[in-house]
């Protein structure tokens, strides 16, 4: 039997398999309603106005703009929600800083 090791354990692989196939079908089931793209004001209500705004400040996250309408696309959303984020890093803020150095 393989096991794969992690730094607090040693897992069989088929028992991490299963549960990987499960946690990979429930957000299957959950995402399959979801549209495409969705409108700004209806990201802002779904994922919260300060982290889609600041998923498109660190370039995570790329805008349509359409004639009267700003769309995201979802699934790209999704994948940041679910993904653990670092909220002191710095690189994002340093850059808009020395693009603001460089127009002075």
């Amino acid at each position: 039997m393989q096991f794969l090791q992690f730094l607090d354990r040693l897992i069989p692989y088929d028992t991490f398999l299963n549960d990987l196939a499960a946690r990979i079908v429930k957000y299957l089931k959950s995402d399959n309603a979801d549209p495409e793209f969705v409108s700004q004001r209806k990201a802002y209500e779904m994922f919260g106005r300060r982290n889609v705004e600041r998923w498109r400040r660190q370039g995570k996250v790329v805008c349509y703009k359409r004639p009267g309408k700003v769309e995201y696309r979802t699934a790209d959303l999704r994948l940041l929600q679910r993904t653990v984020q670092d909220y002191f890093d710095n690189t994002s803020s340093d850059i808009n800083r020395n693009s603001l150095d460089a127009k002075k």
